[in-house]
């Protein structure tokens, strides 16, 4: 047990010091990868038993829901081309660059950290297919976080929940900047140094603002869920849920945020983004509407 601390010591030691440290761990993650893939097919196998399973009325209503949603979705691609067209001219009425598409790569969640203090998770793709430290992570909802580790075939990805993780986000329907923190928790983010005289209301949609050149701008991070007023001090306390099914997302979006790897891959449809944040924002959204970005 002494000799496995000191070599643990020295371990902690030398991955503070050297630089070098970074190209062990790839090499460790790349040669425990067959033992991930072996640790997530339980999951699979219970996930492919359950479908199988399913009863004949789950699955009709599950049709019909489907067939809701088709609809729906198919009522709001109609609007989409006038949309689309009126969003061109403003902005060659302001002179402004349009919007470019990011390339994208999916992945799929292999395993999560069983650690309660760390909110982390080890995706199926590596350095073989492009993915780098700091790319941004994002599910059909929102933003889920960024890679901080890669290997040759696999990659961790530090969620926004985790108390270590900061974005920049601004909020959906006035603007205003602030630094969303994860508080540790899977359902929280706290919002900081916001002033007590801030226009920030419970329900408003923060996205990500661009800033420090690390996440595309427009993307949703969370909705605040709770402000309190502090009338002792300058700050105000506010909490905000994240937009992201963190807890049960398997399918992610890894973005090409800064640098485009050589091998061609697909385009978000700007179309369908926009009607997916259409989708994840309440009636009762303070903003009036999304504002139909596309990433």
């Amino acid at each position: 047990m002494l000799l496995c601390a000191f070599l643990a010591l020295m371990l902690l030691y030398a991955d503070h010091r050297f630089d070098w440290m970074d190209g062990v761990r790839g090499h460790a993650a790349t040669v425990t990868t067959p033992i991930q893939w072996v640790v997530s097919l339980p999951s699979r196998g219970l996930n492919w038993a359950s479908r199988i399973v399913s009863s004949q009325s789950e699955l009709i209503e599950e049709n019909r829901q489907l067939h809701r949603q088709l609809l729906t979705l198919s009522q709001r691609v109609q609007r989409m081309a006038s949309l689309s067209a009126e969003n061109v001219r403003l902005r060659q009425l302001l002179h402004a660059t349009p919007r470019q598409n990011i390339p994208w790569m999916t992945a799929e969640l292999m395993t999560l950290d069983n650690d309660p203090f760390l909110h982390q998770m080890v995706v199926d793709r590596g350095r073989v297919d492009g993915a780098y430290i700091g790319q941004p992570v994002v599910d059909a909802s929102g933003l889920v976080g960024q890679v901080t580790s890669v290997s040759r075939y696999t990659s961790r990805v530090l969620l926004i929940t985790d108390a270590s993780h900061a974005v920049p986000v601004q909020i959906n329907r006035n603007g205003l900047r602030f630094i969303a923190q994860g508080a540790g928790q899977s359902n929280t983010l706290n919002v900081m140094n916001v002033p007590n005289n801030t226009d920030i209301r419970e329900g408003d949609l923060l996205v990500t603002s661009g800033m420090a050149d690390r996440f595309p701008e427009g993307y949703p991070v969370a909705r605040v869920s709770e402000v309190r007023r502090n009338p002792g001090g300058p700050f105000a306390h506010v909490e905000a849920a994240p937009i992201a099914r963190l807890d049960r997302s398997r399918q992610f979006l890894m973005l090409f945020a800064r640098s485009v790897p050589k091998r061609q891959h697909e385009q978000l449809d700007p179309a369908a983004v926009s009607i997916a944040l259409q989708i994840i924002q309440p009636s009762t959204d303070h903003s009036g509407g999304s504002d139909g970005r596309s990433p």
